[in-house]
């Protein structure tokens, strides 16, 4: 794991930042997200309309947090969580040959592909970092 602070703080930023930013522009058009939800055929209508409703406030809190240091490690651990499913449904998505925009940032958002893969599993390698950084700090 990286120990550098300067990277750590770097990290928090981009993860950070693009959590505050795919939460804002889901928080904009909340019924073009939940329909963004129900296209990848996973959960029920009325979880789609909840996950559109809760999550992206959770991101932007995440996000927050992350950047200003307060609870960083807990937001961390919820943003790896989050890029974990994401990372599954992503790949169930594409092994079931769904074809859709994959919802991230809104009405900005690209086709659920390989690269979003790769993007996803960059910022999870930066939020663990975030996250084992805390069992560092302690020694």
């Amino acid at each position: 794991m990286i120990r550098n602070k300067y990277i750590l703080i770097a990290f928090r930023l981009v993860v950070g930042g693009m959590f505050i930013w795919a939460g804002v522009s889901k928080i904009i058009d909340p019924l073009g997200f939940a329909q963004n939800i129900a296209n990848y055929r996973v959960f029920p209508e009325g979880a789609s309309f909840f996950l559109a409703l809760v999550l992206p406030w959770i991101e932007v809190i995440c996000g927050l947090s992350l950047i200003s240091g307060i609870f960083r490690y807990s937001s961390a651990l919820l943003l790896s969580g989050f890029l974990v499913v994401f990372l599954v449904l992503i790949t169930v998505t594409i092994i079931r040959g769904i074809d859709i925009d994959c919802g991230c940032f809104g009405s900005l958002s690209g086709k659920v592909d390989y690269k979003l893969i790769l993007t996803d599993s960059v910022l999870l390698f930066f939020s663990l970092n975030i996250f084992f950084s805390h069992k560092a700090d302690r020694e």
